[in-house]
């Protein structure tokens, strides 16, 4: 039995096969010409699953990198603040040590107050300045906001207490800034484990000097009195109970040094019956506060020896102040490079998967013109075989074969 084909039948198979050759070449000149084998889901849907995978993480890796470049710019800003803070912070501090000398007398002492209030000054507007957003470096949050503001001697933060984190990876965050008030405002007193005063009220010429713990393990924080109940050196120390309960008793000899609780406290001249000393736990003390505290010793100008060993012990309160501000300053510009430090291993990290990221898209996305023009060119010949085939198929008919 003999299967009868009819011409329409021939021309609808030869056309439909011609029109999935043209559409297979079609496509595939297209791959050429965009230089991408998947192009749409329905190219390859396994890859172009893995393919939106990929581009996903390599767009957050351009984000990362966007967040890194941000602090990395407001860090290096706050390094070069930090920078000229210690700069200013060395230079009243070598005024200092010059006013401390004994043959400077007062009026060379305000010229010397007059250079250390334009250091002040100097100091706020450092600690006002903007970022290339025009965004103030330390405000914290508050970042519209002016951090310090000076009225007379006064100046007061207005800022809030946090810094803003920045996602550089993901699971790595960094700080892009310290806040003012971590930075200007939250210094340790004195040593950082206590400070010592000279009341005003003194009438003998003792003169406080550097103070240390000897042993922290005997050290209780308290705010303590030292109380001398004559002129020959007797002392009591009272803690700051109520009523006050003596800790410790004791003759202070001229220069030598009083000790209580773990820690020695060294004393020059001697004091009055009723002069006293105070010996509080360290709290904090902001930088602008320190340098008033010198601009008003300096601006003083004793007469008296008692007043003289005031302004000696500010001095050397001031002095010690001022170290303690600078090593302050110091640790913060170690965290500020630790983090600089570690935004330039994320960078490096990140650029590394970037490259993996973009050669695994690469593998699955890109077309491989030697074998994609050498496909095309088999179609192309196909196509034209099948068209040939075709025009003479099509002219065909039964008067062919009557004549």
């Amino acid at each position: 039995m003999s299967t009868r084909i009819s011409s329409s039948a021939i021309h609808t198979n030869a056309v439909s096969t011609m029109m999935a050759q043209t559409s297979s070449l079609t496509k595939l000149q297209n791959q050429i010409a965009l230089g991408k084998r998947v192009n749409t889901p329905a190219d390859d849907p396994i890859a172009a699953v893995h393919i939106i995978e990929l581009q996903r993480a390599l767009k957050e890796a351009e984000q990362y990198g966007t967040n890194s470049d941000m602090a990395k710019n407001r860090l290096s800003m706050e390094e070069d603040a930090l920078n000229s803070v210690n700069t200013s912070l060395q230079r009243v501090r070598e005024l200092a040590l010059q006013a401390n000398n004994a043959p400077v007398d007062d009026a060379s002492r305000k010229q010397i107050a007059t250079e250390v209030r334009a250091r002040l000054s100097e100091l706020v507007d450092i600690a006002n300045l903007k970022d290339s957003n025009n965004e103030y470096l330390f405000s914290g949050f508050a970042t519209q906001s002016q951090p310090f503001s000076q009225s007379g001697s006064a100046i007061t933060y207005s800022g809030d207490q946090s810094s803003r984190v920045l996602q550089i990876g993901p699971t790595q965050k960094v700080s892009d800034s310290n806040s003012g008030y971590e930075v200007f405002m939250d210094i340790a007193e004195g040593n950082g484990t206590f400070v010592v005063g000279a009341p005003a009220a003194n009438t003998g010429n003792l003169v406080v000097g550097s103070s240390s713990v000897a042993d922290a393990s005997q050290w209780t924080p308290d705010d303590y009195t030292i109380q001398f109940d004559d002129a020959a050196g007797h002392y009591q120390v009272f803690d700051s109970g109520a009523p006050p309960t003596a800790v410790a008793t004791g003759t202070y000899t001229a220069g030598s040094t009083i000790a209580f609780k773990g820690i020695k406290i060294e004393l020059a001249g001697m004091p009055a019956n009723g002069d006293s000393l105070t010996v509080s736990r360290s709290r904090s003390e902001d930088v602008f506060t320190t340098i008033n505290k010198l601009a008003n010793a300096l601006e003083s100008a004793p007469t008296t020896e008692a007043g003289k060993a005031k302004f000696n012990s500010d001095m050397a309160q001031v002095l010690q102040q001022l170290d303690q501000t600078q090593e302050h300053m110091s640790g913060i510009r170690a965290q500020v490079g630790t983090r600089l430090s570690t935004l330039d291993s994320a960078t490096d990290l990140r650029e590394d998967q970037k490259v993996q990221l973009q050669s695994m898209t690469s593998d699955l996305q890109d077309l491989d013109y030697a074998q994609a023009i050498t496909k095309m060119n088999q179609q192309l010949t196909g196509l034209q075989a099948a068209q040939a085939s075709y025009a003479r198929i099509s002219q065909l008919s039964l008067f062919d074969y009557l004549r």
